[in-house]
């Protein structure tokens, strides 16, 4: 009992519970049946989650077996407890019906600090205001047609061009990397009315995005590790706290150069988002919160959804066909003059706005999300949750939950959203949460589908994309659903032309 003692003192709770994690977690991984994780004295349910860590999103799924909610314990102390559903009548619930019960909570504020007070981490009057505000504008004719004219100037100048040399000289194309590019030239575009022309030639490194790819990795740990042991590490600052700091350095340095330029472009007309939020006389530290908010939003949710989209297409021949048929049926067979559409012209494609629906609910950009409790209440599905409950929706699983999508939930079958009469068919927004729900519902859900529209009629209509054989594609450890290796592939122009 001595040496316990000593040990303890000289160690403290974090190292032991992380030495019992460690035992605890080489007995378990020899054999990982995949049912409920087991709640073990002290340590709680940490020690299946490290077990799946490597494969989280499909353990998500695998909790399925234990029912729509699930009740995750975490080690004493940790405060890494929490609820998570997949259930449409609780989600519903939280974020439509009850939705002033169920804010994003401190928790969210701290683990997204990087964030600052922008609208994505904001809750309640502040929330409230930057919504009316960014509302106004997001619905405004100007600034829409400003966003789909930048979005397809964008595809016609850089993307197609560098295709057609891909495919002329039969380079492998790393479609991830590629799409992330386009979405953040064209967010920066319509944000801050700047190019930074990441899709030139020789696609130069852009220390901006590799800054906001680490952020959001690191972020992504801070939801397994214990809030004590994060902010520990970054007040040491080690570790992926430090890949934080260091990354957090380079995009306040970045934005704040923009606002700064923008400050001195007195005059400047421009429709952009900055440039509509200085006028109305927003402060430095606003403008660079709702700056990164919608960079981020923008640029790695719409180009998330493009690299998925792309994949699936390409392992599903029979779609991809039938996308070309559509786009043919409307703008005549291909030829050797490359085409590129606007968004107006592209309304009415049932099949293409289906197809896209499909892959948003097989990998949603955003693959959880966040609530706490602010009173206690009785879900609809009968569970209990106290006042200062966290809850997790993991948008991923949804999509994959037989009791919400059917048997072949897992298949990508775009027929699944078109109505008998061959229109899209609605599906509520608490069974189909890639743009979220309720009051919260994203606002630039019909930009996004604009410009992933365009990009992808472009490419579709144009070109074929083949994936490396061999190539692995899997979803990375990250708040946005990045593929870790990324999207190898090569494009061809469109046999027949």
């Amino acid at each position: 009992m001595p040496g316990i003692y000593i040990a303890t003192t000289m160690l403290g709770l974090p190292e032991i519970l992380v030495a019992l994690s460690c035992f605890l977690l080489l007995r378990r991984c020899l054999h990982t049946p995949r049912d409920a994780p087991t709640n073990w004295p002290l340590l709680g349910m940490l020690p299946g989650l490290l077990c799946n860590f490597h494969r989280i999103l499909d353990w998500t799924v695998d909790l399925r077996l234990s029912g729509l909610t699930f009740f995750f314990k975490g080690p004493i102390l940790s405060k890494l407890d929490f609820v998570m559903t997949c259930d449409p009548a609780n989600i519903n619930h939280i974020f439509t019906s009850s939705f002033t019960d169920y804010p994003k909570g401190p928790d969210f504020a701290e683990i997204f600090d990087v964030l600052g007070d922008g609208i994505f981490a904001a809750d309640e009057d502040s929330w409230a205001a930057q919504r009316k505000a960014a509302h106004g504008l997001f619905t405004d004719a100007k600034f829409k047609g400003f966003v789909a004219e930048t979005s397809k100037g964008k595809v016609e100048r850089a993307l197609v061009p560098m295709l057609a040399r891909a495919a002329k000289l039969g380079e492998v194309v790393d479609f991830q990397d590629v799409f992330l590019r386009l979405t953040l030239d064209t967010t920066c575009g319509f944000v801050i009315g700047v190019d930074p022309d990441c899709l030139s030639d020789g696609l130069p490194q852009v220390p901006f995005a590799h800054a906001i790819d680490d952020v959001e990795e690191a972020i992504f740990l801070r939801h397994v590790i214990p809030m004590r042991w994060w902010k520990l590490m970054r007040w040491l600052n080690v570790g992926h706290e430090k890949m934080l700091t260091s990354a957090r350095e380079t995009i306040d340095a970045y934005v704040m150069q923009k606002i700064q330029g923008r400050r001195e472009a007195k005059g400047d007309a421009s429709p952009d988002m900055l440039s509509t939020y200085m006028k109305k006389g927003y402060d430095d530290k606003f403008l660079r919160d709702m700056v990164l908010n919608f960079m981020i939003a923008g640029r790695d949710t719409t180009g998330a959804g493009l690299a998925w989209f792309f994949w699936l297409v390409s392992k599903n021949p029979h779609v991809e066909t039938k996308l070309y048929e559509e786009l043919k049926a409307r703008f005549g067979e291909a030829d050797e003059q490359t085409k590129v559409f606007d968004g107006e012209s592209l309304r009415g494609l049932v099949y293409l706005h289906a197809a896209l629906c499909e892959a948003l609910r097989l990998y949603p950009p955003v693959p959880f999300e966040h609530k706490w409790a602010a009173k206690a209440d009785v879900l609809p599905s009968g569970i209990s949750v106290e006042r200062g409950t966290e809850i997790l929706i993991s948008t991923y699983a949804i999509g994959r939950m037989e009791e919400v999508w059917g048997k072949d939930c897992e298949e990508f079958m775009p027929e699944r959203w078109i109505t008998e009469r061959g229109r899209i068919k609605y599906e509520p927004s608490h069974k189909f949460l890639a743009f979220n729900a309720g009051p919260r519902t994203c606002l630039g859900k019909d930009m996004a589908f604009t410009q992933m529209k365009i990009a992808a009629a472009a490419m579709i209509y144009n070109f074929e994309v083949e994936a490396v054989e061999g190539h692995a594609v899997e979803p990375k450890l990250s708040v946005i659903l990045h593929m870790k290796n990324g999207f190898l592939a090569k494009v061809q122009k469109r046999r027949g032309c």
